[in-house]
């Protein structure tokens, strides 16, 4: 049971979860909902006196006088669009686990109505059956954040799928890097770091990390201020691997696709008039996946040296399918 020097604070959570502008309550709805909730009896001045306070302390209540029906939160920290919007990527999102989506959705749609919150909860999703089985993906971002914040190196183990598609480490011996961004590019989230074994750049996805743990050893000062983001677009589907300038021939259906890969700063160059090209510096391995994503509408054309090794592996895999 809840104290009458509460009451204000037991007000704002019977308005965040029973009143919207769909569902506005009566002054007799507000007291039954502090009894049966709080087991608060409030006479309507305290009631309404605990509005003004509530007021006074930033929160916008639509009040009787003002539509002729009741009481409402009119202002809420989210409107309902930007957190549905949120859940559904969440939903989405495959680095972050089903228990860890069920707990963020679960605390977002708290700041709603529960009337809001069931439009959400009525809709009919198909399980995503690619989310992560790595439930250390929240604790990896605080650490790793911590980490970068406090110039500190990090070892942790990386992850890789076995025939048994089960998440086995990698090696060994623990991972020791120095950890520079995090980003979130190809739907995952990525810590991009730095290492005395490895010139320039490189990424892990943080779904894929464990037993993360934030070293004495401090990280060695960044020359100068790099561009995650421009490391990663460039790093096209986060392959590893030395950075080149190649230019891709494109029908123009696949006009939008690159815009959404590359963004409007890409090169487009002139070509026919149902082709266009385009120029990025990207690894030969990302090069590839992207003209075998796209094989019936686009073509490597420079350098002419990786043209030629995407060929032989075509003709290779010509050559398997030929047989079988």
């Amino acid at each position: 049971m809840a104290e009458k020097k509460h009451s204000a604070f037991a007000l704002l959570n019977i308005l965040i979860r029973y009143s919207d502008e769909e569902h506005i309550l009566t002054t007799k709805q507000i007291q039954q909902y502090m009894k049966d909730e709080y087991g608060l009896i409030l006479e309507r001045r305290t009631l309404y006196s605990n509005m003004d306070i509530l007021e006074q302390g930033g929160y916008s209540i639509s009040r009787y006088e003002d539509n002729g029906k009741g009481y409402y939160l009119e202002e809420r920290q989210f409107d309902k669009a930007e957190i549905l919007l949120l859940c559904n990527a969440i939903h989405a999102s495959h680095f972050i686990s089903s228990k860890q989506s069920d707990q963020l959705i679960k605390k977002l749609l708290n700041t709603l109505s529960v009337f809001e919150a069931k439009e959400f909860k009525d809709s009919v999703y198909m399980p995503n059956n690619q989310k992560t089985p790595n439930k250390e993906l929240m604790y990896n971002i605080r650490a790793v954040s911590e980490a970068i914040r406090d110039r500190r190196t990090i070892s942790f183990t990386y992850l890789r799928y076995n025939k048994e598609k089960h998440l086995v480490p990698r090696r060994k011996e623990p991972y020791i890097v120095e950890p520079r961004y995090i980003v979130y590019a190809d739907s995952r989230a990525y810590v991009i770091v730095t290492s005395p074994h490895h010139e320039g750049f490189i990424h892990y996805r943080l779904d894929r990390i464990s037993n993360v743990r934030i070293l004495d050893e401090p990280a060695v000062p960044l020359h100068k201020d790099v561009d995650a983001y421009q490391y990663a677009k460039n790093k096209l589907f986060m392959f590893a691997g030395d950075m080149e300038a190649v230019t891709f021939r494109c029908h123009e259906r696949i006009m939008d696709q690159m815009i959404d890969l590359f963004g409007t700063e890409i090169m487009v160059l002139p070509d026919d008039e149902e082709h266009f090209a385009i120029r990025i510096r990207t690894s030969a391995t990302g090069a590839k996946f992207l003209a075998q994503q796209y094989l019936d509408s686009l073509e490597i054309v420079d350098p002419v040296s990786l043209r030629e090794e995407f060929e032989e592996e075509l003709e290779d895999a010509l050559t398997r399918y030929k047989k079988g």
